[in-house]
């Protein structure tokens, strides 16, 4: 007899200690154990990081700023080239409780070339002084735009494959004064070579002619707050509003606008956040001529 109840106690002890998702959580239950911000991607200076939040979760914020939340609760956030040490993601639920989740963000070690002179600017031309606000209000509105693209849960493509002439944030220090950083990539192809759209988007910017700095520029919504700049192509192939698909021709490599050769310059930002395309779109394929 005294052995049944011991067995029918540990028979019950083991019942409360079993695990706890044998139960079903409620959409509210907020418990990071039970709901933790999932997230895959590099949380390093110029990388970018998709995430699924908790059920239940009605809004999202990184470091006090909305982050638009998908059906499926997955979003996208991203880290500047010079972002802080570490953010701050939290998660919301309608009935006030949050999930929060410290995120460290690894620095990286940038292409810096320190010169013992100061830099030589060329002065702006009267039109160039004319002209520029007319374009940089145009790039700012179009990067304003917000489409419903999937693209930025796509894998990217590289747009043109060839040698990397000049790395994202790369950067010249004259005389201590630092000088602006390298905000895309350039890749060095001759001109007439056919770009390819790096994932879905809708063209939000396409310059009817050059620009002085970029020359003709696209500009793509991924979807998310995530776009992509195309700049020195020689001709552009598509419209704005136009929906592009992954692996689509959107135009062809040129050398208009300021440069010293024919190349593309492709840039990637969330928000104003400036983001490396290389971690993206993984290793460059070897191109093919």
């Amino acid at each position: 007899m005294m052995r049944a109840r011991r067995v029918a106690a540990l028979v019950l002890a083991l019942a409360f200690c079993g695990p706890a998702q044998s139960r079903d959580p409620r959409p509210d239950d907020v418990q990071a154990a039970a709901n933790p911000l999932a997230l895959v991607g590099q949380t390093v200076q110029g990388g970018l990081v998709i995430g699924t939040a908790p059920r239940g979760a009605t809004l999202l914020t990184l470091d006090g700023v909305a982050v638009p939340l998908a059906p499926d609760r997955r979003f996208l956030i991203a880290f500047d080239r010079d972002a802080a040490p570490s953010a701050l993601l939290v998660a919301r639920m309608a009935n006030g409780a949050e999930t929060r989740q410290r995120i460290a963000v690894a620095p990286r070690a940038w292409n810096i070339s320190r010169l013992d002179r100061l830099a030589k600017y060329p002065v702006p031309l009267p039109e160039f002084e004319r002209v520029r606000p007319g374009e940089l209000a145009q790039i700012n509105a179009a990067r304003a735009l917000r489409s419903e693209s999937g693209g930025w849960r796509q894998r990217f493509l590289w747009p043109v494959t060839g040698r990397i002439s000049t790395l994202f944030g790369s950067q010249r220090i004259y005389a201590g004064e630092p000088g602006a950083y390298h905000s895309g990539i350039d890749i060095v192809r001759s001109t007439g070579t056919v770009v390819l759209a790096p994932a879905d988007g809708v063209v939000t910017l396409a310059t009817p002619r050059p620009f002085t700095l970029e020359g003709n520029l696209l500009l793509v919504d991924h979807g998310m707050g995530l776009n992509s700049a195309f700049a020195h192509l020689s001709r552009i192939d598509v419209k704005p509003g136009e929906r592009v698909y992954r692996g689509q021709p959107i135009g062809l490599v040129g050398r208009s606008g300021r440069v010293t050769g024919a190349h593309l310059h492709w840039g990637l930002r969330w928000r104003d956040a400036r983001l490396d395309p290389l971690l993206l779109a993984g290793p460059m394929p070897v191109a093919v001529e």
